[in-house]
């Protein structure tokens, strides 16, 4: 439940940064994205330890897509925007399907080791 409140507060950081300082904020929003996915799965070690920071994110994000009833929204341009959803959730996946690393000091199997 934490990560996941946490991945909703990296949401709306993020289309705010990515919106006001277009290309070097879109790298900004990404990187803490990937940061909190990578982080969430290394914590936990499952894939549950990225997805659920990954749905809080992609649920904040459509919450700002939603708009106000006048018209207006957070996010700035479609570029912006586009790179920002899919770079996102492409991160998630990348972090959700990533293999365990090796733990330290584990046994590899070869002998005279």
């Amino acid at each position: 439940m934490g990560l996941a409140v946490l991945g909703a507060l990296v949401g709306i950081a993020g289309a705010l940064v990515q919106a006001a300082w277009f290309p070097a904020g879109l790298l900004l929003a990404l990187l803490a994205a990937a940061g909190l996915f990578h982080g969430g799965r290394r914590l936990f070690g499952t894939q549950l330890g990225a997805l659920a920071p990954a749905a809080g994110w992609l649920i904040s994000i459509v919450v700002l897509l939603g708009g106000r009833p006048e018209g207006d929204y957070v996010f700035g341009d479609e570029l912006g925007l586009t790179l920002f959803m899919l770079g996102g959730m492409a991160v998630a996946v990348i972090c959700a399907t990533m293999s365990r690393s090796p733990r330290q000091g584990a046994d590899s199997g070869r002998p005279g080791r």
